[in-house]
């Protein structure tokens, strides 16, 4: 295989992936998630090099949590009255 031909393919390989990773961004904010969630667990393991700890602790999504004092959906406070 060719040099230049073989670059060709690494770029394009590249670019596909980021592709992919934006799109899942955008359109599977879950999904995107529970990957880095998933990744973030399994490099903060213990017996991981300390480098690898750090990557996963900036890898890891950052907490959800609401403004209520329990964390959920902020729908305790009072309901409006229906409209007929």
């Amino acid at each position: 295989m060719d040099a230049a031909l073989f670059w060709q393919y690494v770029v394009i390989a590249i670019a596909v992936l980021v592709s992919a990773a934006v799109v899942v961004r955008k359109r599977a904010p879950g999904l995107e998630r529970s990957l880095r969630g998933a990744l973030a667990l399994w490099l903060v393991r213990d017996g991981r090099a300390a480098w690898l700890r750090r990557l996963g602790r900036k890898l890891a999504p950052p907490a959800v949590g609401g403004g209520s004092a329990c964390g959920g959906c902020d729908s305790c406070g009072p309901t409006k009255p229906r409209q007929h």
